[in-house]
């Protein structure tokens, strides 16, 4: 019989906690994973200047490393995209890309000064023609 008054006890004990909460539904718990969009947001905020390389046509190009992305490796993945890049995707009328490098994804719009490379996880590099 003590058995059974046990778990008797917890639920009667558990229905009147969850009357007392006074109407208002219990938080949340935060979830373990955050959303692509806040996880991109959050890590691309400011964004880290790593100087410049020469870009399509030897263009000077302003590369811009955000989230956990070094400038070294931030310069050679856009050094690495346009080396990759033939003249057919270049002059693209969508614009050129997108072109894969190992977890990155690269390209632009259409006369779009900018190339964006990004990974599943949030980084990303900037790359803008000056």
């Amino acid at each position: 019989m003590k058995t059974l008054a046990y778990p008797l006890l917890l639920v009667a004990a558990s229905a009147a906690l969850a009357g007392c909460g006074g109407g208002d539904p219990a938080p949340a718990a935060p979830s373990a994973t955050v959303p692509a969009a806040v996880a991109a947001a959050e890590s691309t905020a400011p964004g880290v200047p790593c100087g410049e390389i020469a870009g399509t046509g030897g263009a000077k190009t302003a590369v811009v490393a955000h989230g956990k992305v070094d400038c070294a490796a931030a310069t050679k993945l856009l050094t690495d995209y346009f080396a990759k890049l033939t003249p057919a995707e270049a002059n693209d009328a969508d614009g050129p890309g997108p072109i894969v490098l190992d977890e990155w994804t690269c390209g632009s719009g259409p006369h779009d000064p900018v190339t964006a490379c990004s990974t599943e996880d949030g980084r990303q590099v900037e790359g803008t023609r000056r």
